[in-house]
């Protein structure tokens, strides 16, 4: 996953619509660094699975607003992800 860290804050600030990964806070942020690497570069994890298990963290663990902005993140993600890798 560190190896992929640059593209994946890449592709959290261009997928996240007007909002920079440094605004996020830091537990959405680590939330979708770690969703957004099982969705983009993992073939382990079904995207569905993915998304869900990181939507169950952000209801658990941060803002009441967070787990829509972490499951409309990585769906995104999982749509473009064809033409990403």
């Amino acid at each position: 996953m560190v190896a992929n860290w640059t593209q994946i804050d890449e592709l959290l600030a261009t997928y996240s619509q007007g909002w920079t990964v440094e605004r996020m806070p830091a537990v959405d942020r680590a939330i979708l660094r770690i969703g957004a690497w099982e969705v983009v570069f993992s073939d382990a994890i079904p995207d569905a699975v993915a998304i869900s298990e990181a939507v169950a963290l952000a209801k658990s663990l941060s803002t009441d607003d967070s787990p829509t902005f972490v499951n409309g993140l990585l769906a995104r993600l999982s749509e473009v992800k064809p033409t990403l890798v």
